[in-house]
């Protein structure tokens, strides 16, 4: 009797693991919503998550937070990493009830039903969580060990952003996202906002580059016009 306790615990809590598991696979991707003139992006990739508020039309960037996340049933936990608009809440969590199906996403916060519209559902070759490793500087291939202060770029199927931050001293140095294609080796950033300088907004760049396990090699001329080579590097 006892043995048949214990196979049925392991199975009940294989179930509820798969199932939290799947929960956490049907939200991964991106979601969106309107805002009046704003639109609100929500990115899950590979255990961690962005939300952008800003307006195309006339290149505003309201504010964005994220971290990691978790999701347990119809739970949806968030670790802070970043947040520009409430610095203090960095380093805090907060959970959160949440409905998912195939095309919407339904959020509760402080009472109020937030409702999101798929927009891609992450089936891509770039989709991940990334961190810049290496970058060029006169000729050579500099590691860059991420610690504290590091660099993120989050991309699911057809979205992306890159966030730069300090997350023991809360410090945001930077972020700017929108849209990406990649085809035949050249992927391409088309600009939807641009926390340091609104005039990027709209612009369009395109790189070389390359995936060989889990490094990206990402090479061409940056939104300055300065030649860059960088080495993102997944799964860290």
């Amino acid at each position: 009797m006892k043995q048949i306790k214990t196979i049925a615990f392991l199975l009940l809590l294989s179930l509820l693991n798969s199932f939290s598991m799947s929960a956490q696979s049907n939200i991964t991707g991106a979601w969106s919503r309107q805002d009046g003139l704003s639109t609100i992006t929500l990115l899950f990739q590979d255990g961690y998550y962005s939300y952008t508020k800003y307006d195309v039309a006339h290149k505003v960037f309201s504010f964005t937070k994220g971290g990691s996340y978790t999701v347990a049933g119809n739970q949806l936990s968030i670790k802070y990493l970043f947040h520009t608009a409430e610095k203090d809440v960095v380093g805090t969590s907060e959970t959160m009830s949440m409905s998912v199906s195939q095309k919407t996403l339904g959020l509760i916060v402080n009472g109020a039903t937030e409702t999101y519209k798929r927009v891609d559902d992450s089936k891509s070759q770039l989709a991940g969580h990334w961190l810049i490793t290496g970058r060029m500087n006169n000729g050579n291939m500099q590691t860059i060990t991420p610690g504290a202060r590091r660099t993120i770029k989050l991309l699911t199927g057809t979205r992306f952003q890159w966030i730069a931050i300090n997350i023991e001293t809360k410090e945001f140095f930077g972020t700017g996202g929108g849209t990406y294609t990649f085809v035949n080796g050249k992927y391409t950033e088309n600009i939807e906002f641009f926390s340091r300088d609104s005039t990027r907004v709209g612009a369009s760049l395109s790189f070389d580059g390359k995936v060989e396990g889990n490094n990206w090699h990402h090479s061409g001329l940056s939104s300055r016009g300065e030649p860059i080579h960088e080495i993102w590097t997944r799964g860290l």
